[in-house]
């Protein structure tokens, strides 16, 4: 007996596979980490570094966790801990370190970065002059001398990164100032002459340095105050005030 022929059903197309995840996507969707990322983070450790929050060695760790990241996602926590990471609004001008005119930036404090240059020669910063906010100094068979003792400072912390190679890098700090450093020595010398200031708020100056077959030194120069740095803390608080 023939077999009833049945309808034949429409042949349903197969559900197309999922596309493979790249092996470098971030199962958390986490964005890439850029330089300017890892380099606001490393800024975070550094203040906390200056503020005494960590120790040079909990430092570095942090800073090689930060430069070992690839997401946003892994810089976050690195800094959690910290109040830097948290934005609060404007503190009262009692409580800072120098009274805050209107429109300060503490950020730009001080101005641009000032770039020191020494490549078989010498180069010298001192007497009266403004300090920027941060200060890099690279020396190759060259000498570098930085002196801060009768500079005037606009901002509570001055960052110096100082970078060594077969040259020379000294910095000469006031010895009523905060004076703190974080470096390294590769057949070389690394040499910060911890100080801490009598005032809580005298100025904070933090050394960053790194020498090969050279030398970076930081220490107070002996007999060096800031003078007029009581004068300047009352000018701005009159200014503040309105006064």
């Amino acid at each position: 007996m023939d077999l009833e022929k049945q309808p034949q059903q429409p042949a349903v197309p197969a559900e197309s596979a999922p596309a493979a995840r790249p092996e470098y996507a971030d199962p958390k969707g986490s964005l890439r980490a850029s330089d300017a990322d890892r380099d606001r983070i490393a800024d975070i450790l550094r203040d906390a570094l200056a503020e005494g929050r960590l120790d040079a060695e909990e430092h570095s760790e942090r800073v090689e966790a930060v430069y070992r990241a690839k997401t946003v996602g892994e810089l976050e926590p690195i800094v959690r801990d910290l109040p830097a990471a948290h934005p609060r609004g404007p503190e009262p001008a009692a409580a800072m370190g120098y009274a805050r005119t209107p429109g300060y930036d503490p950020e730009q404090a001080g101005g641009p970065a000032e770039n020191l240059v020494a490549v078989f020669s010498a180069s010298t910063r001192k007497g009266r002059w403004r300090v920027s906010g941060r200060t890099n100094a690279f020396a190759l068979f060259g000498n570098i001398e930085i002196d801060l003792t009768e500079a005037i400072f606009e901002q509570r912390l001055t960052t110096i990164n100082a970078t060594s190679i077969f040259g020379n890098v000294e910095v000469r700090v006031p010895e009523n100032v905060s004076l703190r450093g974080n470096g390294t020595g590769v057949f070389g010398n690394f040499e910060v002459t911890t100080l801490e200031g009598a005032d809580p708020q005298a100025p904070v100056v933090v050394v960053n340095g790194w020498s090969v077959f050279g030398n970076v030194e930081a220490r107070p120069k002996r007999g060096k105050w800031i003078t007029d740095l009581q004068a300047m803390i009352q000018d701005k608080t009159r200014k503040y005030l309105g006064h």
